[in-house]
């Protein structure tokens, strides 16, 4: 059965009061036309109108079909007695044409409706005394349209509630899809927030570590180198102090600050070799074309960290960091003359910093639909090329991805 709204409750009250007023109006005819049977009239419209009211009182006849059927079945029982003593019991079977229609299924009401009519055009035929076609067209009719109404009342109901659904299908999908792209979002800004830390203040805290501990092997005998390793590792403190600022401000690096990626680059292979005792130089080549700042920071970000690795594991003496421009691209190759390594060796990224390093730059030259190789082998150097696609030269910088 379906749910009252307030629409279908309005309509089941005016069906009530449609049904007690024609009781009322059937006993007061009888009784104002003085008729023999008034009194029974009376009595039979009241029996159907106690009956009547009991339905809407039980919840089991809204909820179960067979015992809608059984109350009609006594509503119609009552109400044949009253068309039999009154020809104003006609006029109920318009609504009881809808009150059978609602409660039973299609084709049980469909024959309840039939029925009613049938008794409706006997019963009033042999009050008149005779049968003719206006006699059967009234109730005929009424069956006509109230069949016509509550199925199309239905269909228009069944095809709200499919559409209900589906909103609420839409609805449950759409809050799903944006739980996924936050898991996502989440995902993906941590996975940044990690390239972000190990590329900057992990590598950071390493080169201290390396610096304070050759201090730690000056002393006490040679104070001056000593000095000079703490100054330059209270500088990585400093730098790696602006690093962690501008990363919580959401900021570019402050390599990149009022100055291009060539001589960001430059500088960093300038301070490496200061700090490390290795010899880094820059190479550039091409015409420097202006890159978007994710660009940039991915590319600065991979050198920063192919150089710690080299000052960390390569126990290299020389090493050349070179950005060259292309046509279509942006190449940055490190290349260093250390120990090497087995690129297929290089354990998963864990807790302990194994393979964070190239995973964390690869990730980065992904993100904007580049390339990163590797090349080394045990006491034959490293070489790393990163390449990142560029626009047509024609674009605005500003607006590049």
């Amino acid at each position: 059965m379906n749910a009252l709204t307030p629409t279908t409750r309005a309509l089941t009250w005016s069906l009530h009061l449609l049904v007690a007023g024609l009781l009322a109006l059937a006993a007061v005819r009888a009784v104002t036309d003085d008729r023999p049977q008034a009194p029974a009239v009376f009595a039979v419209a009241a029996a159907v109108g106690a009956v009547y009211a009991v339905g809407p009182a039980l919840p089991a006849v809204r909820a179960s079909r067979r015992a809608a059927a059984l109350w009609l079945g006594a509503v119609g029982a009552v109400w044949l007695v009253l068309l039999a003593l009154s020809a104003e019991g006609v006029w109920l079977a318009f609504p009881l044409y809808f009150v059978q229609l609602h409660l039973l299924s299609r084709r049980a009401g469909l024959f309840a409706v039939a029925g009613t009519a049938v008794a409706a055009i006997v019963a009033f035929s042999v009050h008149q005394g005779t049968f003719t076609v206006a006699t059967a067209i009234g109730p005929a009719l009424g069956a006509a349209v109230a069949v016509a109404v509550v199925w199309g009342y239905q269909a228009l109901y069944r095809e709200s509630e499919r559409r209900r659904r589906l909103i609420e299908e839409l609805t449950a999908t759409r809050a799903d899809l944006a739980d996924a792209q936050r898991t996502a979002g989440v995902l993906q800004e941590r996975q940044r927030l990690a390239r972000e830390i190990h590329d900057t203040l992990a590598q950071g805290l390493s080169s201290i570590q390396l610096l304070l501990r050759a201090a730690e092997r000056a002393l006490p005998d040679r104070p001056g180198p000593a000095t000079t390793y703490v100054g330059q590792a209270r500088q990585t403190a400093m730098d790696n102090l602006a690093e962690a600022r501008r990363f919580v401000a959401a900021l570019s690096p402050p390599a990149l600050d009022d100055t291009s990626l060539a001589n960001a680059l430059e500088r960093l292979c300038a301070t490496t070799g200061e700090r490390h005792g290795i010899d880094v130089r820059f190479r550039l080549a091409g015409r420097p074309r202006p890159l978007s700042t994710a660009r940039e920071v991915a590319l600065l970000r991979v050198a920063q960290s192919a150089l710690a690795n080299t000052v960390a594991h390569a126990r290299a003496g020389h090493a050349e960091v070179a950005l060259a421009y292309e046509d279509d691209a942006v190449v940055l190759d490190v290349i260093d003359d250390g120990t090497g390594f087995d690129p297929d060796a290089v354990s998963s990224p864990g807790p302990g910093g194994g393979g964070f390093g190239l995973t964390a730059m690869r990730a980065r030259v992904h993100d904007l639909d580049g390339s990163l190789a590797v090349e080394s082998a045990p006491g034959r150097g490293t070489a790393l090329v990163a390449r990142v696609p560029l626009p047509p030269a024609t674009d605005d910088p500003e607006a590049q991805p």
